[in-house]
């Protein structure tokens, strides 16, 4: 048998990786450790394509056992970890680490039980989102947060983000619908947080650990809240002729104490992607639309769209379609569903972007985004959980363009950075990774970062678990106050140290 040479050349920096294989191959099959730089390309990024870096190898766990081993041989080693679910996040969260291991769960793809009493599913950690609901759909029960990603984004990865998805806004996001977690912790110790019960005593590290980014603990198994699934639903396509018009509307309906199952908004330039992609029956003359959705008995549904209809005609709708069937509902939602895939077929590349801002700032932000286009040369379609006010401007750049990829970066810290002076946040839900570290320089202070450091450290006192990942150095944010003001006088900044094409 011809075995491949090992990739990488010792370094000074760490064990070697004929070292690192090696040992991870005393716990493992050989097909469940790849090193080889065919092999390790697939996992070089996440859905962030734009930095991109091979581990030292990929490690395929089938177990329990086999993670805790993995986990045991790299704390021996002082080998950072970085865990992976799909891949299909956005901040580079899952991007490995050039000396350090990728820990993929995609074998644990198990649902382990559906409890139609309790409503609650059990399952292991590389289960796909939407696998949840179909597998509890014969109970007529459902997963609520729905990432456009859903048909291929896994639970361990949603936990690890926090996602949430278009009917986030009434059901909450993962944080909300997860009972418990359990995993492994950097030494490889089986951790546990939450409960099957309403509560459970001492801290509440669950919510910690929802949204941590894999920086505190290797998650294996989650058990998730489950609900019925409604009688009905209904969707309300609403037209905007003005921009202004349809950010005030969605701040009029919270105003009016609805909380729809769904508020999502697209602007002009993103209904036309979609419905040339999927033929939604999108307004292609309106500069912005809302999608309103309302879900419960037939009464409830009936009365929450006429009232949601009297506010979008009070601020100024120029058409309202209501869904007439299911098969209508779906197809307005196909849009706001395929608005990544359908960008993707109008420009070679583009950089999703990811904060939230205050509802009533909505048309402020996108009118400022314009602005940037203008600025930096470059496209960008809209599409964001308007509700809540998470946006999701998509810059579109060609990558092998190294001054469009450039300006791409300089676009979205502007984006982000304009959103916390509006009172909002550098993130919603697609994580803060290795795309927002300079922009985290930006919301907290010094002090508050030392915080977050303080709480990485009491679970991972070596910093072995994602290392490099969502909080900055003091080094780093230094160094990025001084390019920023650099930049204000025409020189622009980048993201340092980061693996490009």
């Amino acid at each position: 048998m011809n075995v491949p040479e090992y990739s990488a050349p010792p370094s000074a920096d760490g064990p070697s990786q004929r070292r690192v294989v090696d040992a991870l191959l005393r716990h493992l099959p050989s097909h469940a450790v790849l090193w080889t730089d065919e092999s390790t390309t697939p996992y070089e990024c996440d859905g962030l394509t734009a930095y991109r870096q091979r581990p030292l190898a990929v490690a395929l766990p089938e177990t329990d056992a086999q993670v805790q081993q993995v986990l045991r041989t790299c704390h021996a080693l002082q080998v950072p970890v970085v865990a992976r679910g799909a891949g299909t996040g956005l901040s580079g969260g899952a991007m490995p680490h050039a000396r350090g291991v990728t820990l993929s769960l995609a074998k644990f793809n198990r649902i382990l039980a559906i409890d139609p009493a309790a409503r609650t599913a059990l399952v292991q950690a590389g289960v796909r989102n939407l696998a949840i609901s179909e597998a509890a759909a014969p109970h007529g029960l459902y997963y609520a947060p729905d990432p456009s990603s859903q048909i291929a984004c896994t639970i361990g990865g949603n936990v690890a983000e926090n996602s949430g998805g278009v009917h986030c806004l009434k059901y909450g996001l993962t944080v909300h619908n997860v009972l418990k977690v359990k995993g492994y912790s950097v030494e490889g110790d089986a951790v546990e947080f939450g409960s099957d019960a309403l509560d459970t005593a001492g801290l509440d590290l669950l919510a910690i650990l929802n949204g941590s980014e894999g920086m505190l603990a290797v998650t294996t198994e989650v058990t998730v809240r489950l609900i019925p699934k409604p009688q009905l639903a209904r969707c309300i396509m609403a037209s905007f002729d003005d921009m202004r018009r349809a950010g005030d509307a969605v701040a009029a309906i919270i105003a009016a104490g609805i909380i729809p199952a769904g508020l999502e908004m697209m602007d002009r330039p993103m209904t036309a992607a979609v419905e040339d992609f999927v033929h939604a029956g999108y307004d292609l003359a309106a500069e912005a639309i809302l999608l309103c959705e309302s879900d419960g008995t037939p009464h409830e549904v009936e009365e929450e769209i006429g009232r949601m209809r009297e506010v979008l005609l009070r601020c100024g709708a120029t058409a309202i379609t209501v869904s007439v069937d299911e098969a209508e509902r779906l197809r307005f939602w196909s849009g706001r569903k395929n608005a990544f895939p359908a960008s993707g077929r109008i420009s070679p590349d583009y950089m999703c972007m990811d904060s939230t801002i205050p509802r009533k700032r909505l048309a402020d932000i996108l009118l400022a985004i314009q602005a940037m286009e203008r600025k930096y040369g470059l496209r960008c379609v809209n599409v964001f959980h308007a509700g809540d006010g998470n946006l999701h401007p998509l810059i579109l750049f060609d990558a092998n363009d190294p001054d469009q990829l450039h300006r791409c970066e300089r676009f979205g810290a502007d984006i982000l950075e304009t959103s916390v002076a509006m009172g909002g946040t550098v993130t919603g839900e697609h994580g803060v990774g290795v795309e927002k570290l300079n922009s985290m320089c930006v919301q907290f202070t010094a002090e508050e970062r030392e915080a977050m450091l303080a709480v990485k450290r009491a679970f991972d006192p070596a910093g072995l678990l994602n290392p490099g990942k969502v909080i900055p150095s003091l080094h780093r944010c230094a160094e990025y106050g001084r390019v920023v003001i650099r930049g204000s006088q025409g020189q622009g900044w980048s993201h340092p140290d980061l693996p490009r094409f």
